[in-house]
């Protein structure tokens, strides 16, 4: 009864955009965007109403309801908008199905609308951004007869819930027809599947996008700003004391109220405040790996809904990649978290359960692996202090700071209202309600499905290019194109791209540092994602990107060698260069006595000298013998795989090593494991090589 009496309400008129909220702020800018420079003149002369430290996905969305309101805002950032948890997600907009789940079995209002709030948000981000974010089938396979009903009533209570805002309505799917939409599913006992609809986005665009609307408003934001310390007037926190993380320079940025949006570094703030504070957030590290796009159909998600210790695992398509992802670990509070092997496995056994036997899901297709840390957070005003809240909290502190916490990327939105909401009521400020349901984000105003078509025919860049350009920009795919430099081909006439297997090029690197880009890493992991599809690839591009940033920016050779090494030490740490290389290095040496004499003679080949090492010149030498001149950079890609950059030559042991992985599936499609095997032939223009990370 209980039950349906939540559904009940469900049924009653949905809740929509309000209506007029965006009128006159929602047109398209058509000013400059104001450069770094001047926007950390303006933080260090101006006095505002709000200041916002953080520039996350609530972070920024707290700006943007700031300034759309009409309040004279600022925002700070430690390392790059979007660096943290929000650039980190399974990059679902959701309203939880889980959430429902429990929300009907233990009779919890509370819960329901929690999710009704995140359906509404979910709709509401699909309308304001529809480049960046569109609805994705989700498969949910059943294998007991028993459960098609039960699955089938929660997965309709998802679409009554959602009302009028329903993506598109759920459906049932026989065993022939389930196998024909995801031929990677496991035949065996399948009974038929659920499919149901939420949305998918690209974080960290999105991210960007909301800071810069904010920007284009009129918001001082500035990312690599720190806070060294709050600055406190009768009492009351009323700015901040900052420093440029990029020249070192110290200001102070004076606000009539401080917004405390840092993730899972709030208590740091908290205590900046007051050094008595408790801790209220409880970090939690959730791993994602990336795959080959061949792991899943290029439109249609998996829902494990139970895994073997209980969790929820998604796998989607998703940049032309598969994303498989979460875990649920106990994790500090980092700048730089790491993925762990033991999670990746985890998620591997998880993702081979739900797989055909057919397909062999090998440890070296792991293109890329990074965690980020949520912030789960205990109410500093409830009386149980150890009791972790489902959504968020705002809470106001004696010293009139603000601080927001928890929730999740879905309702940024709600959250940045309901905060900014308590910073109007704490301070007295004088405006109007929030005016960002329905507010079109930065490049969604003219945008259109069929704008990549333009592109093609007007600057002359490739379909894959023009469609990368579209989905991630919008209608600034434009401004974006007219800054690609001459390919000096025939077709495509401009977009040069940074790496040959990926539509990212030239111009956008360009771009990013227009929109605040500061660092390669900026580059390689937020404005272009190519660090999260593929850590290998990413490497190969950093050289070029850094290049073009230098040329932007004036960066010397000494700037350029130290952004090539927080860079490299970015992919080891965070995005599983390292746990890569170190699944294979701990391979143990499975190979026959056969296989051992014919790697022993092929090492033997390449050891020009009898030295006991192979050395790059040794792989350049035995290209020549075999009559292929092939350029510096893929001698030193293939050179790179089997790990000669590391000590500058190999032996024996690790060429056994290396060729033992290969066999085992640590490592898959290493371009030197085929000049080992005497197969290597150099790759024609055109030609794709699949490949994965896999410890290279």
């Amino acid at each position: 009864i209980g039950g349906g009496a939540i559904l009940y309400s469900s049924l009653q008129t949905p809740k929509k955009f309000k209506l007029g909220a965006a009128d006159g702020i929602n047109s398209r800018p058509t000013a400059p965007l104001p450069s770094r420079k001047e926007q950390i003149d303006r933080l260090k002369s101006e006095d505002y109403d709000v200041l916002i430290i953080g520039g996350g996905a609530t972070g920024s969305g707290c700006a943007l309801d700031a300034v759309s309101r009409g309040l004279k805002t600022a925002m700070v950032e430690l390392d790059d908008f979007s660096s943290g948890t929000s650039s980190r997600s399974t990059k679902l907009i959701h309203g939880g199905v889980r959430y429902l789940q429990k929300a009907i079995m233990k009779l919890d209002y509370e819960q329901y609308k929690m999710v009704k709030e995140a359906l509404h948000e979910r709709a509401n981000l699909l309308e304001i951004a529809p480049h960046l974010s569109f609805p994705l089938p989700i498969m949910l396979p059943v294998y007991r007869w028993w459960q098609v009903p039960y699955f089938w009533a929660g997965i309709k209570a998802y679409d009554l819930v959602s009302g009028g805002e329903c993506l598109k309505s759920s459906y049932f799917l026989n065993r022939e027809r389930a196998l024909e939409l995801f031929p990677m599913l496991k035949k065996n006992e399948l009974c038929g599947a659920i499919v149901y609809y939420d949305g998918c986005h690209n974080d960290a665009r999105m991210n960007i996008s909301i800071a810069i609307t904010a920007a284009r408003l009129g918001a001082s934001i500035a990312n690599h700003v720190r806070v060294t310390d709050l600055i406190k007037v009768d009492g009351k926190v009323r700015g901040a004391k900052c420093r440029n993380e990029i020249d070192g320079e110290e200001f102070e940025v004076k606000a009539k109220v401080v917004i405390n949006a840092t993730g899972p570094f709030t208590d740091a703030i908290r205590k900046m405040d007051d050094g008595k504070a408790r801790d209220i957030v409880c970090p939690s590290a959730g791993i994602h790996i990336v795959l080959p796009d061949y792991y899943s159909p290029s439109n249609m998600g998996l829902l494990d809904p139970a895994t073997s210790d209980g969790r929820v695992i998604f796998f989607l398509p998703w940049q032309n990649h598969t994303i498989a992802g979460t875990t649920d670990t106990p994790c500090e509070v980092t700048h730089s978290p790491g993925p762990s092997e033991a999670d990746i496995q985890f998620i591997l056994k998880e993702v081979k359960n739900y797989l055909t036997p057919d397909i062999d899901v090998r440890r070296g297709d792991v293109l890329s692996a990074w965690a980020g840390i949520r912030p789960l957070v205990k109410d500093p005003n409830a009386e149980d202090t150890q009791s972790l809240v489902r959504n968020h909290v705002v809470h106001v502190s004696d010293s009139d700071m603000i601080t927001i916490a928890g929730g999740k990327w879905t309702t940024y939105r709600s959250m940045a209202a309901e905060t900014v909401d308590a910073a109007v009521k704490a301070v007295g400020l004088n405006c109007g309600e929030s005016r960002t349901d329905g507010l079109l984000l930065e490049g969604a105003h003219n945008w259109a499905p069929t704008m990549f078509i333009r592109l093609v025919q007007d600057l002359g860049v490739d379909t894959q290019v023009a469609q990368h350009l579209s989905s991630t920009y919008g209608d600034r795919a434009f401004s974006v194109g007219k800054l690609s430099g001459l390919t000096g081909k025939r077709w495509p006439i401009v977009g040069r791209r940074i790496h040959m297997e990926y539509p990212y090029i030239d111009a956008e690197v360009k771009y990013a540092v227009k929109e605040y880009a500061c660092t390669a890493v900026d580059v390689l992991a937020r404005r272009l994602r190519l660090s999260f599809l593929n850590v290998q690839a990413a490497e190969e591009a950093l050289p070029t990107i850094i290049n073009l940033m230098a040329e932007e920016l004036g960066w010397d050779e000494k700037e350029k060698r130290r952004q090539s090494d927080m860079a490299i030490n970015f992919l080891k740490t965070e995005m599983g260069k390292d746990v890569n290389k170190a699944s294979r290095d701990e391979i143990p040496i499975n190979l026959t006595k056969t296989e051992i004499s014919e790697y022993v003679k092929r090492f033997n080949a390449l050891d020009e000298g009898k030295k006991g090492y192979v050395s790059i010149n040794d792989i350049r030498r035995s290209f020549k013998n075999e009559g292929l001149m092939l350029g510096d950079d893929e001698v030193s890609w293939a050179a790179r795989e089997a790990n000669v950059d590391q000590h500058g030559s190999f032996d024996l042991a690790e060429f056994l090593q290396m060729m033992s992985a290969l066999k085992s599936g640590t490592v898959s499609h290493s371009r030197f494991a085929k000049i080992a095997e005497g197969e290597y032939k150099p790759h024609k223009y055109g030609d794709k090589m699949e490949r994965s990370g896999g410890g290279v």
